[in-house]
């Protein structure tokens, strides 16, 4: 590896860490939106959002540039690949949190509804994973990256457990049905949120294994 290619490497890296940071932060901002929503701090949060997206375009084009100039292979064309996939998945959670955010604009002036504990549980589960997942891309950690994997099964479960408990309560009490439906829309984004961490994990095992486990089990 060339002394130029190390450098631009590493500020690709850390631009990378940057834009997951900022993330991280708006995901975290927006699931607590769901139990004190704000129509000011959601307008925040589409702005941060915007911040994100100079930084998927900024990203592309230095990994663009870094292909042109230094035509890397093995491990640093795949950590290239990676860094362009997981820039795309970290750009939709955070298109997610404004969108969660906006769900949760639409209980106000509605019927008060309380927001289920196990959407709290599982809004809590998918930050966590986003976190974990990135955790294991700086860290180059496939054991944790697979753990990611793994929980996204219990952050499905818990998004049916949810949208089983608003059905009955949209039935049992017809004026809920508004707020019910922010709140559905709610659990559907943050369960998306868990799957993009889990495909950011995939990305880091293809990265340091250089085996692509995505869609596995639908060949097995």
């Amino acid at each position: 590896m060339t002394i130029h290619l190390t450098r631009d490497l590493g500020v690709l890296h850390r631009n990378l860490l940057s834009m997951c940071a900022t993330v991280e932060e708006l995901i975290h901002k927006a699931v607590d939106e769901l139990s004190e929503p704000s129509i000011e701090r959601a307008k925040e949060l589409a702005k941060q959002d915007d911040e994100v997206d100079r930084f998927d375009v900024s990203i592309e084009e230095e990994c663009l540039k870094i292909l042109a100039l230094h035509q890397p292979v093995a491990t640093d064309l795949r950590r290239i690949t990676t860094v362009l996939k997981i820039t795309g998945e970290l750009e939709r959670v955070a298109d997610l949190s404004v969108h969660i955010a906006e769900r949760a604009c639409g209980l106000v002036n509605q019927p008060d509804i309380e927001v289920p504990e196990k959407l709290k549980e599982m809004a809590c589960r998918a930050v966590d994973m986003l976190h974990q997942a990135i955790d294991a891309y700086v860290g180059l950690d496939t054991h944790l990256a697979r753990q990611v994997c793994e929980a996204d099964d219990v952050v499905d479960g818990l998004n049916r457990e949810i949208i089983d408990e608003l059905v009955d309560r949209m039935k049992s009490n017809p004026e809920l049905v508004e707020p019910a439906l922010n709140l559905f829309s709610a659990s559907r984004h943050v369960e998306r949120v868990a799957d993009h961490a889990t495909n950011i994990a995939e990305d880091v095992v293809y990265l340091v294994e250089g085996e692509i486990i995505r869609h596995r089990a639908h060949f097995r």
